[in-house]
């Protein structure tokens, strides 16, 4: 059992907010990921989108009185994932903490690194910080190999922001920016040591290719209908594309994720081998990691 953080004199009022729309269907693990957030927050607000497989309930069943749940009906014409935008903004803008702490119905914060969370959020609450980024753990195709290529695999992002700044989730949901006199700009920025596990690619092959073609309605539009086709052999052995750049994960999953992890019983990909020796691998994975890095520490003067 997760134990509850404990509320001192002064106490940060601190927000979350998630959204899912066909959770259950695709295989998200939504009720572990408000679950591993709930012990961090003291309200947790919940955009369901309109669907009848089980996610509204399911949502419900958790039974936390910290959880705010509304339902809404996506936009699904919209292209580029602007409707994942849209609908995070929709929770955002429920949220009454001086902190928002933003997860995916796909992504999990481990028990062990939530007081180091909470510290990072009091240590910056009355400096000019905006946002808080965290590191990430791609898993990919099994609960035991992660995607290793930061080129492609996003090292980090925003999941922390303060409310009150005129932030706002943009693009397919994945980033935040501020609005300031009509124009963009980028929240200043503090990286943290601790991570997102991100399951979005860890499923039965069947249910991954579904959800795959779920995310490409929702960035090509209504125009495409690829989820009406039937999968074939050749669909379900490429499910998960790309073995390149995978890393054994030895490390421990979130407590919430056990049972998950442990039910988990299709067949693990095997990392192809790489194009190159492992010594240029890491070479290109390590230069790749540091290129962002300038450019993020370029985009924040």
């Amino acid at each position: 059992m997760i134990k509850r953080m404990p509320a001192s004199e002064d106490a940060m009022r601190i927000s979350g907010f998630t959204i899912a729309r066909q959770a259950v269907a695709l295989g998200y693990p939504i009720a572990e990921s408000l679950r591993s957030l709930l012990p961090l927050v003291d309200e947790l607000v919940v955009n369901v989108g309109d669907a009848d497989d089980g996610t509204w309930e399911t949502v419900q069943a958790l039974a936390d009185p910290k959880i705010v749940a509304f339902r809404s009906t996506w936009d699904l014409t919209k292209r580029d994932g602007q409707t994942l935008s849209e609908e995070t903004n929709k929770a955002l803008a429920r949220c009454d903490g001086e902190w928002a702490v933003y997860l995916q119905a796909d992504e999990v914060l481990h028990e062990a690194e939530l007081p180091a969370l909470r510290a990072a959020m009091a240590r910056h609450r009355s400096g000019q910080v905006e946002a808080l980024s965290l590191r990430y753990y791609h898993f990919y195709g099994s609960y035991q190999t992660y995607k290793d290529d930061p080129r492609q695999w996003y090292p980090r992002a925003t999941r922390i922001v303060r409310t009150g700044t005129g932030i706002e989730s943009v693009g397919d949901a994945c980033a935040f920016m501020r609005r300031a006199d009509g124009v963009w700009l980028k929240p200043r920025r503090r990286d943290l040591a601790e991570h997102i596990f991100h399951y979005g690619r860890v499923r039965p092959p069947a249910q991954m290719l579904l959800k795959q073609r779920n995310l490409a309605r929702l960035f090509r539009g209504d125009a495409w209908r690829g989820d009406q086709e039937v999968p074939t052999e050749a669909d379900l052995s490429a499910a998960f594309g790309d073995t390149r750049h995978l890393r054994l994960f030895h490390g421990s999953h979130p407590a919430v994720m056990r049972d998950r992890v442990a039910l988990a019983d299709w067949p693990r990909p095997v990392p192809a081998t790489a194009w190159w020796p492992e010594w240029a691998r890491r070479s290109y994975v390590h230069g790749a990691w540091l290129l962002q890095r300038g450019l993020a520490a370029l985009g924040r003067r």
